[in-house]
């Protein structure tokens, strides 16, 4: 014969397993909503300001590295809802010995297109809106500092849908200074 005691303790144990599992559930939907937060925020470059992201590049890069891109993670996806996008571009001046600024510039070219993309690194290079180049004046550096740049694409309808791998190239006062890539993902 069952006494009421036993029923007791055997409700009790299936009130305290559901409340684990709840919890348990409960934990994990917020750790992946943390874990997706941080990734998105770590990669929106448009939504910085320049102060942000060279503090974050300062902390990815230190101090000795010429020159850098944002995200670190080097590759930036962009889609047709998006509409445009953006990378960092970071150059240090690591040259000791002078007390005056240098004078640093940066072009951008197409070093590569995934195979199989029906665009040609003209039309590539036509994404970019703005950054695709420092312009005519020199960006003046002085040393130690870092100066940060941005370069800045649109897509829009009927554009191809293809990973591009995008080159950046520093020159100081028109000699080779360093080069990084970054690739941009455009897809639908």
């Amino acid at each position: 014969m069952l006494k009421i005691g036993e029923k007791k303790g055997a409700v009790e144990l299936s009130i305290s397993t559901i409340v684990i599992v709840v919890l348990a559930v409960s934990m994990l939907i917020l750790g992946l909503v943390l874990i997706r937060s941080i990734f998105k925020g770590a990669t929106s470059v448009a939504e910085m300001s320049d102060e942000q992201l060279k503090n974050q590049m300062n902390e990815l890069y230190g101090d000795t590295k010429k020159v850098s891109v944002y995200p670190d993670s080097k590759k930036v996806t962009l889609s047709l809802e998006d509409r445009t996008g953006q990378f960092g571009i970071g150059i240090r001046n690591t040259e000791s010995g002078s007390s005056s600024k240098l004078n640093f510039a940066y072009k951008v070219s197409v070093a590569e297109i995934q195979k199989g993309c029906d665009a040609t690194p003209e039309e590539m290079l036509d994404k970019i809106s703005l950054g695709r180049t420092s312009g005519e004046t020199p960006i003046k550096i002085a040393s130690g500092d870092l100066e940060i740049k941005r370069v800045t694409f649109s897509v829009g309808t009927g554009d191809p849908i293809c990973l591009v791998r995008y080159r950046i190239d520093v020159t100081l006062n028109g000699e080779v200074y360093g080069s990084e890539e970054m690739d941009v993902d455009f897809t639908a």
